[in-house]
């Protein structure tokens, strides 16, 4: 029996690396000080009530940020392996097999656990407030998103102490990824903790385009909507259509390795091909998926530290809305090299090109809305500047990608590894860094710490120079990704090396942002005014950080940058204020039934994971009595009060 359990934990459990030793450790320590912690404050009952069961789309919100903050670590302690792995030849700092894990883990985590997160933050924290809108469309849908997304999050971030990362690359290609390339759970852990997530991040489109569409305030035009929310509703409308397809690759990948299906198996009649082609079907448009949130924050910002209305409004709507289109006819431009012909070659060449176009766009309407601007250099302003070089070079090497003769050349190179970093970093990362500086105030009442910030910032992009400028020059040089170790006659080391200095110092940059808002905590600005910027959309019209029910009285839009306008109207001589007449205001209940509904997936994706159908049964089963408990569930709002809100109000210093 004895040695049964030994055989079972041995296999159940990944052993025999100090690394993960050491991870285990930390884990059980982390674990342990959050339930002392909790314990010894008696907060368990708050952490139900307020974090746990909420479905204020602002706690939502929040919650999405600390996970995409603590996957940034995650993805960014990956990497710095990585780095430390070829920052010389033959090193032997990780073995070929965890190398393989750290590439998968770190390019899953980094696109669907920290990007897509932090983008669903700033939807859940900003859009409602930009449209005058009181909540989301569908609450209780949006507080079950985020716990799929959590747990699906969870999932497959324990697959590296239990069980086994992935190990078949960030895409997951067969035969790789077939049970003869990957035999171990790690490779399920992968299909689940996508899977349970991609439905979340699904629901989460469907919600904020009826949000957007649907509860806009009084006289918001779609013309006037904030860029912002332009941005967020392009985004969830590729959302819609490209999730669908990752989720159906996922699960046909699933029945070859469950069942003994054969679509991907050559040798059984399919072809990995057609997966390559389906799974690149969501993953391109998934890039512009993350990167026109980013487009929207920048114009915000621009807009409001140039003080100036945004140059070429109509345009810049436009050229994202045909952006979300073109993102699905770019594809094939992944795979050139793979032999689908020159008609092919030539047509997906041209769309990949065509897309530059719209995305140039922005680019000069964000430096006409600057010139002859009263540019204010705040730290959101700042990250946005650094944006605008980063990402012409990274759109100029993605032209050149494009050519797809020379792309037989570049393909599967560091030039490749450097042009989607230089694009996802300098555009995904630096917009979303920028717009978490720039709504900060309105989250937490109170501004980052501006010393520390700029030292952040400093590090962050001289890293990211000295990090990946030396790979373009490595791919020019013949050095393919995924490569585990070279040789000292290779000629590769020193730009390695100084590629490795700049990835530390990337770290010591995100170290510095740690400290800025540990610091900020006690010692930030307050924002007493709720409008800490002189900013121009309607957010800004309401107290830091905003009041449950958002506006005590939904606002009536009169026009395009409507708080400025608002701005303007009071500062006429002979203004009067208008009279409000305050009314009962409607909002959602909490509820403990999302949450019990991420575990109960979570039991499913583990079971099935390790092919124990018992216990995806049992999982499934729960997640149809959580929908039953839901179905069953008739008081689900309530109302809250016109003393209370004149309370809350008063409160916050403002009479209504």
């Amino acid at each position: 029996m004895l040695d049964k359990i030994k055989d079972f934990a041995s296999h159940f459990f990944v052993t025999g690396e100090p690394m993960i030793y050491a991870a285990d450790v930390l884990i059980a320590l982390s674990i342990l000080t959050v339930v002392f912690v909790l314990t010894y404050y008696k907060k368990w009952g708050w952490l139900w009530r307020e974090w746990l069961t909420t479905v204020d789309h602002k706690k939502i919100g929040i919650m999405y940020l600390i996970a995409s903050l603590l996957m940034l670590f995650r993805g960014g302690v990956d990497a710095l392996l990585m780095r430390l792995q070829l920052a010389l030849p033959n090193m032997h700092i990780l073995h070929a097999q965890h190398y393989n894990e750290i590439f998968t883990t770190h390019g899953t985590i980094m696109i669907l656990f920290m990007a897509m997160p932090f983008m669903f933050a700033l939807f859940n924290i900003v859009v409602p407030l930009q449209i005058g809108a009181r909540d989301v469309a569908y609450p209780f849908l949006n507080a079950v998103s985020f716990w799929l997304f959590a747990f699906g999050a969870a999932l497959f971030n324990i697959s590296f102490v239990i069980g086994g990362s992935p190990d078949a690359g960030w895409l997951s290609y067969p035969p790789l990824s077939e049970l003869s390339g990957s035999p171990g759970p790690g490779q399920n852990f992968y299909i689940w903790g996508i899977q349970i997530s991609g439905i979340g991040s699904l629901a989460t489109g469907i919600n904020f385009i009826v949000t957007i569409l649907k509860m806009r305030a009084p006289g918001m035009k779609l013309m006037q909507m904030p860029l912002f929310t332009w941005s967020t509703l392009a985004s969830c409308i590729s959302i819609i259509f490209a999730f669908p397809v990752l989720t159906v690759t996922l699960a046909l990948l699933f029945v070859d390795r469950f069942f003994g299906a054969h679509f991907f198996t050559m040798l059984g009649g399919g072809n990995p091909m057609m997966y390559v082609n389906l799974i690149w079907m969501w993953g391109h448009p998934e890039v512009y998926i993350v990167v026109l949130p980013a487009f929207g924050i920048f114009s915000e910002i621009v807009s409001t530290f140039s003080k100036k209305k945004i140059f070429g409004y109509k345009s810049m709507v436009f050229s994202m809305m045909i952006i979300s289109i073109l993102a699905f006819f770019t594809w094939v431009h992944h795979f050139f090299t793979m032999g689908a012909g020159a008609d092919v070659n030539t047509f997906f060449a041209i769309t990949t090109m065509a897309i530059g176009i719209p995305t140039g766009v922005k680019i000069f309407n964000w430096l006409f809305t600057m010139f002859r601007g009263r540019i204010q250099m705040s730290q959101p302003m700042l990250w946005t500047l650094a944006f605008i070089p980063c990402f012409v070079v990274g759109g100029a090497t993605g032209v050149m990608l494009a050519v797809a003769p020379a792309d037989y050349q570049y393909h599967n190179s560091y030039f490749l590894i450097a042009h989607f970093h230089q694009v996802l970093i300098g555009g995904v990362v630096f917009g979303y860094l920028a717009g978490l500086y720039y709504w900060w105030p309105k989250m937490f009442g109170f501004k980052l710490n501006d010393r520390l910030g700029k030292w952040a910032f400093w590090l962050w992009n001289i890293g990211f120079y000295v990090c990946f400028m030396p790979q373009y020059a490595l791919g020019f040089m013949g050095m393919t990704r995924r490569v585990y170790t070279y040789g000292w006659d290779m000629g590769w080391a020193p730009f390695n090396f100084i590629s490795t200095i700049g990835a530390f110092l990337m770290g010591i940059g995100f170290i510095f942002q740690v400290w800025q808002i540990l610091y900020s905590i006690k010692h930030g600005e307050r924002d007493t005014t709720g409008d800490p910027w002189n900013a121009r959309t309607l957010e800004w019209s309401i107290p830091s950080p905003a009041p449950h029910y958002n506006f005590a009285v939904v606002p009536h839009v009169k026009g395009q940058d409507a708080w400025w306008i608002m701005k303007e109207e009071m500062e006429k001589a002979g203004a009067k204020k208008e009279t409000v007449k305050l009314e009962p205001i409607h909002m959602p209940k909490d509820s403990g039934i999302p949450f019990l509904m991420g575990i109960c997936w979570f039991i499913t994706g583990f079971g099935l994971t390790f092919n124990w159908v018992w216990m995806g049964v049992i999982g499934l089963i729960g997640v149809g009595v959580c929908l039953l408990a839901r179905s069953f569930q008739y008081q689900t709002d309530y109302y809250i009060s016109v003393d209370e809100v004149k309370r809350t109000e008063a409160s916050l210093g403002r009479v209504v």
